[in-house]
C-alpha cells in the first residue's frame, strides 16, 4: 500500500530545531510497511523443502511472499528468487497462512490433485504443511524477537557509553533523542522537561509550562508555538503517568489539537513515552515520522527503554548538586544489572541424553562474565565467555558480544566462522583495550560429537571414567586469540567425540582464581580433582550436570572461606547419559 507523504516543511531556524538524522540513501524515515517472509530467507532452505514435497506428493508446493508472488529455489548467491506477478490460487488448493503476530507475511500452498501418497493422504498432507507452516511462524517470530532484542541492546549500549560522556541535562538528553530517532526509524522529536518543583502535573493548556531541552528536525515555530499537540495535553497526561503514547496518522487523529500546524510542519506518525525517575515524571520524548506508522509493542518498549535511560541519566546529573556521588551511581548499577539479568538465559535446551546445568555468580553487582545454551535444529549449542575488567563497562560489553553471537549462531552453520564476524564486530566497534575471550561448542545428542572453537578461553574439560580407580580428565584445547584485538583472525574448529557417562566442564577464571587465606589459588588441578572425586565416589550414571555445579561451589566455598572473590564465576556443565543404562 503506497503511503499517502506530505513535503516536510523547511526548519527555518538552524538554532535549535535542525540537525535531522541523514540516511546514507538520502530517504526519509521510517514508512508503515507490510513485512515479508522475504526478510527471514537466509539460505533458501525452506524454498528447497517446498520443491522436495513438490516432488514427494506429486503435487505443487509452493512458498509465496505476502503479495502471493511464488520464491523458488535458485543457484545464486542468496540461493532463492521470486518470480514476477501474484500467482493465482487454483480451485481445490489448501493454503496455509505464515503470520508474524497478526500480519501474515507469506504462505504455503499445497495445489490440488491426486498424491503419489494415494487420495486419502491429502488430508494428512494437508495437516502436515499447516504444521510446517506453524513451525516457519514461529522461527520467523524468535528470527524477529531476536532482531528487537539485538536492536535494544545495540542501543542501549550505545546510549549508555555516549551519557558516560555526556556532560550536563542538554547534553544528555540530545544524545538520548539521536539514540531514539536512529533506532525507531523515526524523522523528527523533541525532549520537554517539567520544572524540577512539579511533580508530573500538567497544570495548564500552553506548552509554556514545558522547557525544550533537545531538538532534532523541528522548526523553530513548531517548537515556540504555545499550543500543545493535543486536546486538553492528553498526549502529555498520558505519557507523565507511565503510558506510552502513539498516533498512526496524527491528520486523522481526531485528539489533535493543532491539525494545521502538524500539515505545515510535514509530520504524520507520532509517539511519546514520559521520562521518570524513581516514579516521579520529569519530562516527556517525543518523536515523529513523515509517513503514517503502526507501532509495535517492540517500538514502545523501546522507547520505553531509551526515555527510562534518559531519565535515569537527568536524575544523576540533578543529584550530583544535592546527593551523595555513590548513590547516584548505585542507581545506574541497579538498572544496568537488570538489563544485564534478563539476558542470561531463562532456561537451559534439553535433548535426549544430555544433561545441562549452569551458574554465574558475579562478583559485583555487574559482571563480564556470560554463557549461554541454545537450541540449533537437534543440536544444543553452548557459549561460555569473559569480557575484561568488571562494573559496568564490562557488562555493556558482555551484552553486545552476547547479543552479537546470537544474532549470528541461527544463520551461520560453521562454528568457526561465528567466532570470526563476532571478532570483526568487536574489533569494529570497541576499543584497543576492549577484549573478550569465548568458547563455543555444538554438540550432537544422536552422534555425541562436540565441535567447538576457542577465543583465547580456559579449555574446559572432560571426566571419563575408564573402569580404572580415578577417572581420566582430557582437556578440550583449541587455538584462537581473544576477541576483539585482531579483525583478520581466524579460529580453530576441533571435533572430540564424546562417550556415555562424559562430564564436560567449561568455566571462566574466576572459579581458578579464587585464593584462601594464605593466598593461595583455587587452581585447575584442584577444579579437576574435585570433579574426579566426585564421579569416583558416585555410582555409574548417578551425577548429574546440577550435582557437578554445586559440587564446585561447595569446593570454591569450601576453600576460599568468606575471603572476597576477585572475579566474576561462571560455570557450564554437561553430562552424556550412559548408552544403554
Amino acid at each position: 500500500m503506497a503511503d499517502d507523504v506530505l513535503p516536510a516543511a523547511p526548519a527555518p531556524g538552524a538554532s535549535r530545531g535542525t540537525g535531522a538524522l541523514a540516511r546514507p540513501d538520502g530517504t526519509p524515515g521510517r514508512a508503515q510497511r507490510n513485512r515479508s517472509i522475504l526478510e527471514f530467507l537466509s539460505d533458501g532452505s525452506l524454498a528447497r523443502l517446498c520443491e522436495a514435497l513438490s516432488h514427494l506428493l506429486g503435487v505443487s508446493v509452493d512458498l509465496r511472499d505476502e503479495t502471493g508472488r511464488r520464491i523458488v529455489p535458485d543457484e545464486g548467491v542468496s540461493r532463492w528468487r521470486v518470480l514476477d506477478g501474484r500467482a493465482s490460487i487454483a480451485p481445490g488448493s489448501h493454503e496455509v497462512p505464515l503470520r508474524l503476530g497478526l500480519e501474515q507475511i507469506g504462505s504455503l500452498v499445497l495445489g490440488p490433485g491426486p498424491l503419489r501418497v494415494g487420495p486419502e493422504g491429502w488430508t494428512d498432507a494437508a495437516h502436515a504443511l499447516s504444521n510446517v507452516g506453524a513451525a516457519v511462524s514461529e522461527l520467523c517470530r524468535d528470527d524477529e524477537e531476536l532482531r528487537h532484542r539485538v536492536k535494544e541492546i545495540g542501543a542501549l549500549y550505545r546510549l549508555s557509553g555516549l551519557l558516560v560522556q555526556a556532560k550536563g541535562v542538554g547534553p544528555i538528553l540530545r544524545v538520548a533523542l539521536e539514540s531514539a530517532l536512529e533506532a525507531l526509524e523515526l524523522d523528527k522529536g523533541n525532549v520537554v522537561l517539567l520544572p524540577e518543583n512539579v511533580e508530573g502535573v500538567v497544570e495548564t493548556e500552553s506548552e509554556e509550562d514545558l522547557r525544550h531541552v533537545a531538538a532534532i528536525g523541528l522548526s523553530d515555530a513548531w517548537i515556540d508555538s504555545p499550543s500543545p499537540l493535543s486536546k486538553g495535553r492528553e498526549f502529555d497526561r498520558l505519557a507523565l503517568r507511565g503510558e506510552v503514547v502513539t498516533s498512526e496518522d496524527l491528520l486523522a487523529d481526531e485528539r489533535v489539537l493543532i491539525p494545521e500546524q502538524v500539515r505545515d510542519e510535514g509530520v504524520r506518525s507520532f509517539i511519546s513515552a514520559g521520562l521518570v525517575v524513581r516514579g516521579r515524571p520529569i519530562g516527556v520524548i517525543r518523536l515523529y515520522g513523515q509517513h503514517t506508522c503502526q507501532f509495535s509493542e517492540w517500538d514502545k518498549r523501546l522507547i520505553r527503554s531509551i526515555a527510562n535511560q534518559a531519565a535515569a541519566a537527568v536524575d544523576q546529573a540533578r543529584l550530583v548538586r544535592i546527593e551523595d556521588h555513590e548513590k547516584v551511581v548505585q542507581r545506574q548499577l541497579s538498572i544496568a544489572g537488570d538489563v544485564q539479568r534478563r539476558m542470561l538465559p531463562r532456561s537451559l535446551p534439553a535433548a535426549p541424553g544430555l544433561d545441562l546445568a549452569a551458574r554465574y555468580e558475579p562478583s559485583l553487582e555487574l559482571g563480564g562474565d556470560f554463557y549461554d545454551a541454545f537450541e540449533l535444529g537437534t543440536q544444543i549449542g553452548m557459549v561460555v565467555g569473559d569480557v575484561v575488567g568488571k562494573g559496568i563497562a564490562a557488562a555493556l560489553l558482555m551484552s553486545h558480544v552476547r547479543a552479537t553471537l546470537r544474532a549470528h549462531v541461527q544463520d551461520v552453520y560453521h562454528i568457526d566462522e561465528v567466532m570470526r564476524r563476532v571478532n570483526r564486530a568487536l574489533c569494529r566497534d570497541t576499543l584497543e583495550s576492549e577484549f573478550t575471550s569465548a568458547w563455543y561448542g555444538v554438540v550432537d545428542p544422536g552422534s555425541l560429537r562436540l565441535t567447538y572453537v576457542s577465543a583465547g578461553h580456559e579449555p574446559p574439560f572432560v571426566v571419563r571414567r575408564t573402569g580404572a580407580a580415578e577417572p581420566e580428565v582430557i582437556e578440550l584445547r583449541s587455538g584462537g586469540l581473544v576477541l576483539g584485538i585482531d579483525p583478520a583472525e581466524n579460529y580453530e574448529r576441533s571435533v572430540f567425540d564424546l562417550r556415555g557417562g562424559d562430564i564436560i566442564v567449561i568455566y571462566t577464571d574466576g572459579l581458578t582464581d579464587v585464593r584462601n587465606f594464605a593466598g593461595e589459588k583455587l587452581g585447575r588441578n584442584r577444579l579437576e580433582a574435585a570433579v574426579q572425586d566426585l564421579v569416583a565416589r558416585s555410582p555409574a550414571g548417578s551425577v548429574s550436570a546440577s550435582a557437578a555445579v554445586e559440587h564446585l561451589m561447595w569446593t570454591v566455598r569450601q576453600f576460599a572461606g568468606l575471603m572476597p572473590r576477585p572475579d566474576d564465576i561462571t560455570i557450564v556443565v554437561l553430562r552424556v547419559a550412559e548408552r544403554g543404562g
